[in-house]
Order: C-alpha cells, then sequence, then structure tokens
C-alpha cells in the first residue's frame, strides 16, 4: 500500500477521513475534513471523492459529504456487533419497558466503552451516550464493568493513563479508581453517580458469552429517584435472558 510523504498508508489516510465523522459532525465539506483528518486539502478532496465514487460516502443537498449507506451496509455484514445487539435487543426492551430510562449496551474496544445500542423513553432524564458513541471505561458504569472483568495490563494502561473527569462524579484518582473496581468485582455490579452528568447516575451490570464478561448493560436514571436494589434485579434477570440466548447461538465472538 503507498505511503504518502508523511509515512502513512492510504488505508491510514482513508480511517482517519471517516474518523471525522460523528453526531456533531455528520455533514462536511471537504475542506472541513481536511482540518479535523488533518490532511493536505488536496489529499482530503481526492479521498472524498474517491469514497463518494464507491458509495462510502454521499452527497448532500448542500454538496457536503456524509457517510453513504454502502458503508453502513459493509459494516454490519457478519459484525460481531450486530450480532451482540439482535442476541441483547429482546431483553433491553424488557428492561426499558421495566424502568422507563435509558438502556444501553456497550462493549469494550481501544480502551474505551463503545455504545451497541440505547433505548430511551420520552420521559427519561439525561443521557450524552448515544449508538456508536464512547466514553472513557473510567468515567461511567458500563465502562467500570468492562474495565474491572479486564485483563490486569488493560487496568494498569487505564491507570497510568490521564483520568479525565466528565463531572464532578467522575473517578480520577488512580487508587480510588482500584478501590471502586475491586467493589465492582464483590458486588457483580457498578454504580456511578454523578460520574458523566451530575444529575444522572449510571448502573451496570456485566453480560457473559460462555463465561467471559464481553459487554455491560446499562441504564442512566435520574440521580434523586434510584432504587439500586429493584435496578440491579431487573438488569441481572436481562443479563441472564441474553446469555441464555448467546448460549444458544454459535458464539458471537468466535
Amino acid at each position: 500500500m503507498a505511503n504518502s510523504r508523511s509515512g502513512d498508508s492510504v488505508i491510514d489516510r482513508l480511517v482517519r477521513v471517516l474518523a471525522t465523522f460523528d453526531a456533531g459532525h455528520t455533514a462536511q465539506t471537504p475542506s472541513e475534513i481536511a482540518r479535523r483528518a488533518e490532511l493536505p486539502a488536496s489529499t482530503a478532496h481526492r479521498l472524498v471523492a474517491d469514497l463518494i465514487g464507491s458509495g462510502l460516502l454521499e452527497r448532500d443537498e448542500d454538496g457536503r459529504a456524509r457517510v453513504g449507506m454502502r458503508l453502513w451496509e459493509l459494516a454490519t455484514r457478519g459484525s460481531l456487533a450486530l450480532g451482540l445487539r439482535q442476541a441483547a435487543l429482546p431483553a433491553m426492551e424488557k428492561v426499558q419497558a421495566a424502568l422507563r430510562q435509558h438502556t444501553q449496551l456497550g462493549v469494550f474496544d481501544d480502551d474505551q466503552v463503545l455504545f451497541l445500542e440505547r433505548l430511551s423513553h420520552p420521559d427519561a432524564g439525561a443521557n450524552i451516550a448515544r449508538i456508536a458513541g464512547r466514553l472513557p471505561l473510567h468515567a461511567s458504569s458500563s465502562g467500570l464493568v468492562l474495565l474491572a472483568a479486564a485483563p490486569p495490563e488493560v487496568l494498569e494502561r487505564v491507570l497510568a493513563g490521564p483520568l479525565a473527569g466528565l463531572a464532578p462524579g467522575t473517578l480520577t484518582d488512580p487508587a480510588a479508581l482500584r478501590r471502586k473496581l475491586a467493589e465492582v468485582r464483590r458486588l457483580g455490579f457498578a454504580a456511578a453517580p454523578g460520574s458523566v452528568e451530575t444529575v444522572s447516575t449510571g448502573i451496570a451490570v456485566p453480560v457473559r458469552d460462555r463465561g467471559a464478561v464481553v459487554a455491560a448493560l446499562g441504564v442512566v436514571l435520574p440521580r434523586e429517584n434510584v432504587d439500586e436494589r429493584r435496578t440491579v434485579a431487573v438488569l441481572r434477570a436481562a443479563a441472564q435472558e441474553i446469555e441464555e440466548t448467546l448460549t444458544r447461538s454459535p458464539s458471537v465472538f468466535g
């Protein structure tokens, strides 16, 4: 694969272009993409044109580029994330119906929690998590569940890195985070009041596939109205249902 003068390959540059699209940048001009991808304008214009030609990007009515349906189609074929989401969705719907708040499914990816699905009630409280969105592992209940089950080298890497504070309740002290993770392992769930947003509390439990933790099932509740015992019971019942579904099927994780 040919490299640019800076040494990065065409694939690297394509990924950088595609990675500029997020919830806040759903449609962009080539110049905006060049700036966010840190690429020369001529390179970005050429790559955007190629991606549009292949259907991975498309132009909107204002001539800006946006993610194309072809990219979504290719990304979901045989996707591990899609298989896990399909297994979890019926149980997630039961959680959402019982608690009438935000219900979300997250997995570990690149030292972050990546959210595969989210269901929300119209009257639910604040929640910044989005489908295909990410949060730091130390800053959310789902992330704490995943980090508590992660290999030691992952834990030490996260503890050694910057622990950014998203809200007053975020654990930013490595020693306090280590104690919290020990608590999560002991209790079998994570509660994170005010960790992502001051007004909300996240509660999450692990989801296992043949014994290994593969996801976190969580809810986000208004902080002033949390019935922790009931919430954990509802989540555990749903997690067990997901695990039984995964057991009856070929493992989506190989």
